[in-house]
């Protein structure tokens, strides 16, 4: 990674930041990935975790991304009279048998990263343009 580059450092961070709120998730749901998490960082193996959350922050981000894409398709398969039928609102589709609490915070961390993404785009757009 060049910390010269402030995109990337960013990207980074985002990616640090969603693997870290994933981790998060997890160990809410599973109490041995809670003991080895809280283990990790007793014994100060920051690097180590941040390494993790980065690559599962990564692999999050592109879940999300073909998520929203396929949403998007589906959008744009629809017929004229099925554009014209109320829509499914993001709220009302399903993710997973995950209790409700844990599928709206799934939904508002995708509607997190799709207004990160924008922003990265607005950023690189302006760092490009100078």
């Amino acid at each position: 990674m060049n910390s010269d580059n402030p995109i990337e450092l960013l990207q980074t961070g985002f990616r640090v930041s969603l693997g870290a709120a994933a981790s998060l998730i997890e160990s809410v749901t599973d109490s041995q990935k809670r003991e080895e998490i809280i283990s990790k960082v007793s014994k100060s193996e920051f690097g180590q975790l941040t390494d993790e959350w980065a690559k599962k922050g990564e692999l999050t981000e592109q879940e999300a991304r073909n998520f929203v894409e396929s949403l998007l398709n589906q959008g744009q398969n629809q017929t004229p009279t099925e554009t014209a039928a109320p829509s499914t609102a993001p709220s009302e589709i399903p993710i997973s048998a995950d209790p409700p609490e844990v599928q709206q915070e799934l939904q508002e961390l995708t509607a997190q990263i799709a207004a990160m993404r924008a922003e990265l785009e607005r950023l690189r757009n302006q760092d490009s343009q100078s």
